[in-house]
């Protein structure tokens, strides 16, 4: 589990993909991590299999490839790194599972004086997820939902946040992953599944 507070920036030293999945390393200079440690990397939950200085390692399977955007990952690229959320530590983020949903692309991203506005489109298949002030994860980066207009959701990036993530390094194009508010993916699912059975049936299950 994880809160979208991003600690570190890392660097992509390997990247390897096949048709059975893939091989990742990633310079970081965070600590206090060792082997079979969940860290959040681009807002995926991969484990740690080896650790050389400061470099991690991580196996991806071909859902994560097929999910996320790390398959699309170069030498020199930089990652969103998060270690995995501790009993009693603050959230100050939101839930976030490293469980990447889909990724879409930025369809604008300017400044806006010292802020940024960012907009990710959104398909149809998972706008019922999104809502007004509602929370999404982005590159794993807890972020708040200012609007939704369309197929589109647009967001407003603090300095600090651009400056410590690597929304620094991207551009309007460039895809990112994005993983939905798990309360509203329950709801959804919940609402889906009683949906035939009318208002009574709900009424009666809540209370």
């Amino acid at each position: 589990m994880f809160t979208g507070l991003i600690e570190d920036i890392g660097e992509v030293k390997t990247i390897k993909t096949s048709s059975t999945g893939g091989k990742l390393s990633v310079k970081t200079s965070l600590k206090d991590i060792k082997l079979g440690d969940s860290v959040a990397v681009n807002g995926v939950c991969l484990t740690v299999v080896k650790i050389v200085k400061d470099e991690l390692l991580f196996d991806l399977s071909l859902e994560t490839l097929k999910r996320s955007n790390l398959g699309m990952l170069s030498v020199g690229d930089h990652v969103n790194l998060e270690r995995a959320l501790r009993l009693g530590d603050r959230l100050g983020g939101h839930i976030l599972l490293g469980h990447v949903d889909f990724t879409s692309r930025i369809t604008y991203f300017k400044s806006r004086g010292n802020h940024y506005e960012l907009k990710v489109y959104v398909p149809d298949s998972w706008l019922e997820y999104f809502v007004e002030k509602g929370s999404v994860g982005i590159d794993g980066i807890s972020l708040t939902v200012n609007y939704v207009e369309g197929n589109t959701i647009s967001i407003n990036i603090i300095p600090h946040t651009y400056e410590n993530t690597n929304l620094k390094y991207k551009r309007e194009g460039d895809h990112v992953n994005i993983e939905v508010d798990i309360i509203g993916k329950y709801v959804v699912n919940y609402l889906r599944k009683i949906k035939g059975n009318g208002l009574k049936r709900l009424f009666e299950e809540l209370f």
